[in-house]
C-alpha cells in the first residue's frame, strides 16, 4: 500500500509513498520541479534508500483549463481525497471575474479547515526588523468561513435589492450609508468552525509546550461573529485542555476576586510548570506589537480574513513570503495540501528566476506531518547554511552583505548539495 493513513487521528506513512502534486502556474513550472529534486535529494540523504516518494502528477489551473476546459477537474480532486496529502505549486486567480479561486476552492471541498502558517527569521536573509530573531510563530488561521466562504452579490443586481430588501423590512437595519450603490457580503462564523480550529491550534501549542497560544480578533467591533470566535475559542481551551492551559480568563477573574498580586502569582506558576499561556488581543493592536514585541507570541489562533493579512506581515518581518511556507489541513480526515504561498509571478516565470524557498520549505512541513521528520530537518538545515552563506535567489541575495545570486536551478543544486554533505544519521 502506498497511501497515507491515518490512525486515531495520527498520519502514518509507508515506507513507499505516492503523492500528488500539482505542478502550477508561471514560476509553478520552474519552483516544483526544484522543490521535487530537493526532497527526492533529503529522502535519500536521510533514510539511504529504506523509504522514498513516488510523485504523482494532477492537473489544476490555466494547464489543466486549456486542455480539459476545467481549472480544477474532479479527477484531481478524487485524487487528493484517496491519498489524503498533496503539494501544489502558485495558481492563478482571475480578479473581479472568471473562474473562482482554485486555492480557496480546495480548502472548501475537501474541508481543509486549518491554515497552517509557520514564520521565522533565517539568519542572513534581510529583514526591516532590527532583531527578526525574535520572530517565531505559527499561525492557525481557519480556512473554510468568515469572508472567504464567498457570499455575496454585486450592486444592482435583483439578489443585492431582494437582500436590502430583507435588511430593511424584516431585520430593522436603516445604518446603511448608501444602500442604492451597495453591494453586500455576509460573513459566517460558527461555533463548530471556530472550535474545531482552535482545538488543532491548542493541542499543537501544548504538545510543543510552547509559552502561548493568542487568539486574534475584531471581537470589539463585530461583537457575534469576532467576538463569538473569541468566546468559542477560550471555552474550548478551557473545557478540553485545563490541564495543559493557563487561560488569562482566569487571571482575569481571580484579579477582580483576590487581587492583582495573586493572579500573577497564579500566572507565574502555570509558565513555572511550562503550562502554555492563552491569551486573546485585537486584531489591530496584535498587528502593532507583533512588530514592537514579536517574542510575546508563539502560537496564533484567527478567523480567515485576519490571517490573511497577519500571515503577510509576519512573513514581511522575516524577509518576504518568498520564504514563508504553508499547509491547508484537515485534522480530523487526516487531508493536507501543502503550497507555496506566493502568487505565480507571471513577470518572471519561465525566467529561472524564481524563489523555490516557499515551496520546499512547505515540503519540509509535509514531511514532518508524515513522520519523516529526518528529511524535514535536512532540507531546513540545508536552507540555513545556504542563506548564512548569502546563496539565494535574486530576490533575497541582492539585500545580502556579499549576497551571492544563483538562478533557480543552481539555487536548487547549492541545496542538494547541502543535504549530500551534511553528516547525519537517522535517529
Amino acid at each position: 500500500m502506498d497511501k497515507l493513513k491515518i490512525n486515531n487521528g495520527i498520519p502514518v506513512a509507508p515506507d513507499r509513498i505516492t503523492i500528488p502534486y500539482i505542478t502550477g502556474d508561471g514560476v509553478g513550472i520552474e519552483i516544483t520541479p526544484a522543490c521535487l529534486d530537493v526532497v527526492n535529494a533529503a529522502v535519500q540523504r536521510a533514510y539511504r534508500g529504506s523509504r522514498s516518494i513516488n510523485w504523482k502528477e494532477v492537473q489544476a489551473g490555466e494547464a489543466s483549463f486549456r486542455k480539459s476546459g476545467k481549472w480544477l477537474p474532479d479527477a484531481t480532486l478524487d485524487i487528493f481525497k484517496e491519498y489524503l496529502i498533496g503539494i501544489k505549486g502558485p495558481l492563478t486567480t482571475p480578479v473581479g471575474e472568471g473562474a473562482r479561486s482554485i486555492n480557496v476552492a480546495l480548502r472548501q471541498l475537501l474541508d481543509l479547515y486549518v491554515c497552517q502558517r509557520p514564520v521565522r527569521w533565517f539568519k542572513g536573509v534581510f529583514s526591516p526588523l532590527k532583531d527578526p530573531q525574535k520572530v517565531n510563530m505559527i499561525v492557525f488561521r481557519e480556512n473554510t468561513e468568515d469572508i472567504y466562504a464567498g457570499i455575496e452579490w454585486d450592486k444592482d443586481t435583483p439578489e443585492a435589492k431582494k437582500f436590502l430588501d430583507f435588511l430593511r423590512n424584516e431585520m430593522g437595519v436603516t445604518k446603511i450609508r448608501f444602500p442604492g450603490s451597495s453591494a453586500f457580503g455576509v460573513k459566517p462564523v460558527s461555533e463548530e468552525g471556530t472550535k474545531r480550529l482552535v482545538r488543532a491550534a491548542v493541542q499543537y501549542a501544548v504538545t510543543r509546550r510552547l509559552p502561548s497560544l493568542t487568539f486574534v480578533h475584531k471581537g470589539n467591533i463585530m461583537k457575534f461573529t469576532e467576538g463569538g470566535f473569541r468566546r468559542w475559542a477560550y471555552e474550548v481551551a478551557e473545557q478540553e485542555f485545563g490541564d495543559s492551559i493557563f487561560s488569562m480568563q482566569v487571571y482575569e477573574r481571580v484579579a477582580e476576586t483576590r487581587g492583582k498580586e495573586a493572579a500573577e502569582q497564579i500566572l507565574q506558576e502555570a509558565k513555572s510548570q511550562k503550562k502554555t499561556v492563552v491569551k486573546d488581543v485585537i486584531a489591530d493592536a496584535f498587528l502593532q506589537n507583533t512588530l514592537l514585541k514579536p517574542e510575546d507570541y508563539s502560537a496564533i489562533a484567527t478567523l480567515n480574513l485576519n490571517g490573511d493579512y497577519i500571515s503577510d506581515q509576519l512573513a514581511a518581518m522575516v524577509g518576504g513570503i518568498g520564504i514563508a511556507p504553508g499547509a491547508n489541513i484537515n485534522y480530523m480526515t487526516g487531508h493536507a495540501i501543502f503550497e507555496a504561498t506566493h502568487g505565480t509571478a507571471p513577470d518572471i516565470a519561465g525566467q529561472n528566476r524564481a524563489n523555490p524557498s516557499s515551496l520546499i520549505l512547505s515540503a519540509a512541513m509535509m514531511l514532518e506531518y508524515i513522520r519523516w521528520n529526518e528529511a524535514a530537518e535536512l532540507i531546513v538545515r540545508a536552507m540555513e547554511r545556504c542563506f548564512t552563506e548569502g546563496i539565494a535567489t535574486a530576490d533575497l541575495s541582492a539585500f545580502m552583505p556579499k549576497g551571492q545570486y544563483l538562478t533557480t536551478s543552481r539555487f536548487r543544486q547549492s541545496l542538494i548539495a547541502h543535504i549530500n554533505s551534511t553528516k547525519y544519521k537517522r535517529s
